[in-house]
């Protein structure tokens, strides 16, 4: 029973990439390579994250439960070096041959990919293979595929920020307030759970919608910079 849950929990947190990767013309286009880069390159910058988080922040356990604004604050800011790693995988990473559309989606989903691989692998072998039966290695997944859709979202928002030249003016604030909340969403969550008291159920709720309605304002964003000005 203990291994079917963790197989249950292990398909529902890294399922959807394979699946993503499948369903869509990725797999057509071989852009798996492209993919593997944009991993290698998250992982680095989590490790510079890391580096960064360990040196500057002083956490002590009394206040590991609770909201503090400044700790908060820096861990927003240490965020952004994400980001820039995810320019450097959409702009200077050599790709294959494809569409800026299918770049985009193949930097995202690895993205995703080694997130989840980096902070949930662990936790998920060692706890969903318990005795006890608990939901929140299952929560744990639906809040992988909330991970995945943010970060397919950003990756669209980043290439209409760094690669779309001729974008309407109008929509730049949009593109670049949208992809602030996507990169400060770890912040907002940590609010939620810590500063409101939200338990993990209502916390995952939040952070699925939120990425379906991101998910959803970016791709009209996406659409409304490929129609040609006129």
């Amino acid at each position: 029973m203990t291994v079917f849950h963790f197989f249950n929990c292990a398909i529902l947190t890294f399922g959807p990439h394979a699946v993503y990767y499948s369903a869509t013309p990725l797999s057509e286009y071989d852009t798996l390579w492209t993919s593997i880069k944009a991993a290698v390159v998250y992982l680095f910058t989590a490790l510079v994250k890391l580096v960064c988080l360990a040196t500057f922040l002083n956490v002590s356990e009394s206040e590991s439960d609770n909201f503090d604004p400044y700790q908060e604050l820096l861990k927003a800011l240490f965020g952004f070096i994400e980001v820039a790693g995810l320019y450097f995988a959409l702009t200077q990473l050599t790709h294959r041959n494809i569409s800026q559309n299918h770049k985009f989606q193949a930097v995202g989903l690895g993205w995703a990919f080694a997130d989840s691989v980096l902070h949930r692998l662990v936790p998920l072998w060692f706890g969903a293979r318990g005795l006890e039966f608990t939901w929140d290695y299952i929560l744990q997944g639906l809040e992988a595929n909330a991970n995945l859709v943010f970060s397919i979202s950003l990756a669209a928002l980043g290439s209409l920020m760094w690669l779309r030249k001729n974008k309407p003016k109008t929509l730049i604030p949009i593109i670049y307030a949208c992809a602030g909340i996507v990169a400060t969403m770890p912040t907002i969550t940590s609010y939620l759970r810590r500063g409101l008291g939200w338990h993990l159920p209502k916390v995952v709720g939040f952070e699925l919608f939120s990425s379906l309605l991101i998910a959803f304002i970016s791709w009209q964003l996406f659409v409304a910079c490929q129609r040609p000005s006129n």
